[in-house]
């Protein structure tokens, strides 16, 4: 079971971070305690796919201002991200370890042929995640109404966010290029 720090980090910094997020796509096998987490804003509706392509293949186009995600992504997957997020929609991924640097470098450069800003951010235990987004930035457009009037969080606020975001030497020199913040 994944704690509530993962958790929170996974969907309050996209949702925070996007001007007017109204659809989530959530694709995951274990997606109850994200969607609780969803649940905490208003008026926004989430969908929930299992980690499965197949499925991926028959969203809708431009349906999605904000995709979170546990699937293991390949080009083919990071394509059909694209497709079904709106134009300045964002998506949260999990990803390799970052000192796993040459398979995260391939899939970030996937990345940055669809979207302008991709940065790993820390969602706990020595985790972290990929935001990628095709407008906002994650720490420059903070939302800090939002983020800080959400109720019943247990870790993420406004001061949180943009420190999830903060790496050391060795990853900006080994992803140096490859990062887009």
């Amino acid at each position: 079971m994944k704690d509530f720090i993962y958790n929170e980090m996974m969907v309050h910094t996209a949702l925070c971070t996007n001007k007017n997020p109204e659809n989530v796509l959530i694709i995951s096998d274990d997606a109850s305690a994200l969607i609780s987490e969803v649940q905490k804003h208003e008026n926004i509706s989430c969908d929930v796919i299992s980690a499965n392509i197949n499925i991926l293949r028959d969203a809708k186009d431009e349906e999605y201002d904000v995709v979170i995600s546990e699937l293991e992504s390949d080009a083919a997957v990071l394509a059909h991200y694209n497709r079904v997020l709106k134009e300045d929609g964002l998506l949260v991924t999990t990803h390799e370890p970052l000192d796993n640097v040459e398979s995260n470098k391939a899939m970030m450069q996937v990345l940055g042929k669809y979207t302008k800003i991709i940065m790993p951010f820390n969602i706990g235990n020595g985790q972290t995640a990929l935001l990628a987004s095709k407008e906002y930035h994650p720490t420059a457009d903070i939302i800090l109404h939002r983020a800080d009037m959400l109720d019943g969080l247990e870790y993420y606020n406004c001061d949180v966010h943009p420190a999830a975001f903060a790496t050391g030497n060795n990853v900006r020199k080994a992803y140096l290029g490859i990062i887009k913040n």
